[in-house]
């Protein structure tokens, strides 16, 4: 049987194209910034994020070009080993509705030097996909795949396609699936997974994909996020984390876990309303990581309101910020 990726805070990392002002700079199909995203992703490692998920949806995967998702991989790896993260978690996402393609793209992240893969349930035609359906799509996946794989359950990326806690149950099984991550609201259906008695906890690991969830999934058998703004507060959500594990906590650790998962879920709020757009400005803005404006099209520019919509998060920013200079 395969191993989960370990409990912790993993980073849905955004893929950093080249700047407006580089000379390989293409307004329409912007070339991949591996030195920035290498970067980055170094920076994550150093303060204390447990792994890294390249190109899933906030790494914007259905932008990227097969030929270019080997390099940022390998790039990323590279980079990591360098600096004394070699054996480094690795998630690879794909988000493609074709089995092949899928364990291509599998195949590829193991030679680049991933370790597992995070796999979008396929949801282009969800109104008339049974559950039969996606219990045969993620079998046949997983059947075929070098490296061990998550189920990847987003609604809203996937066209409202449902998995349901009796497919979870099913696909938890196999040896080759070893984990999900949920990435949405609905705290009922993570516990009726994490907790399913049926389901083996130690080698199929539940993670949520939202951080202002984190305190109460973790009381569920959630061993942790797989969160996009921990790209720009990681410190604060690997605290919140580790606050929420404590089974005894004291009254001033209870108290700190509260008003911190408070300041993290206001946060959470820019990722809620402006999404990849929101969560790149605020890389860039907070880190120095890329541009503000840098996702590709579709995406364009920058969160809508501009200055004073960005004025109107400051506040809330601030509050974490202040935490995250203190850890």
């Amino acid at each position: 049987m395969s191993s989960p990726p370990p409990p912790g805070i993993y980073v849905p990392v955004p893929t950093f194209f080249a700047s407006k002002s580089s000379s390989a700079y293409d307004a329409a199909i912007p070339p991949a910034d591996i030195a920035t995203q290498s970067a980055h992703a170094i920076y994550l490692a150093k303060s204390g994020i447990k792994g890294l998920v390249i190109f899933g949806s906030t790494g914007e995967s259905v932008h990227i070009h097969p030929r270019d998702r080997r390099a940022v991989l390998q790039g990323v790896r590279d980079a990591l080993v360098h600096e004394g993260f070699r054996d480094y978690p690795i998630i690879a996402g794909t988000a493609t509705a074709s089995i092949e393609e899928t364990v291509e793209q599998l195949t590829d992240a193991k030679e680049a030097g991933a370790q597992w893969g995070m796999v979008l349930a396929p949801g282009y035609n969800a109104a008339v996909t049974p559950q039969e359906g996606i219990v045969g799509w993620f079998t046949a996946v997983a059947d075929r795949s070098p490296i061990p794989i998550l189920v990847y359950h987003f609604p809203g990326v996937s066209n409202m396609v449902k998995v349901t806690p009796a497919t979870f149950a099913t696909l938890a099984a196999h040896r080759n699936v070893v984990g999900c991550k949920l990435s949405h609201g609905d705290v009922s259906l993570l516990t009726q997974i994490a907790l399913n008695p049926a389901i083996d906890a130690a080698r199929f690991h539940v993670f949520t994909g939202l951080g202002q969830q984190l305190l109460p999934v973790v009381g569920v058998g959630c061993v942790g996020a797989i969160d996009a703004s921990a790209g720009f507060f990681p410190k604060s959500l690997v605290r919140l984390l580790e606050l929420a594990g404590k089974t005894r906590p004291t009254e001033a650790e209870a108290r700190e876990r509260r008003e911190l998962q408070y300041k993290v879920s206001c946060m959470e709020e820019i990722v809620v309303k402006h999404g990849i757009v929101g969560i790149k400005e605020a890389t860039s803005r907070l880190r120095g990581f890329g541009d503000v404006d840098g996702s590709r099209l579709p995406l364009h520019g920058t969160i809508q309101g501009g200055e004073n919509e960005w004025k109107n998060w400051e506040g809330v920013l601030a509050a974490l910020e202040e935490v995250e200079k203190r850890l």
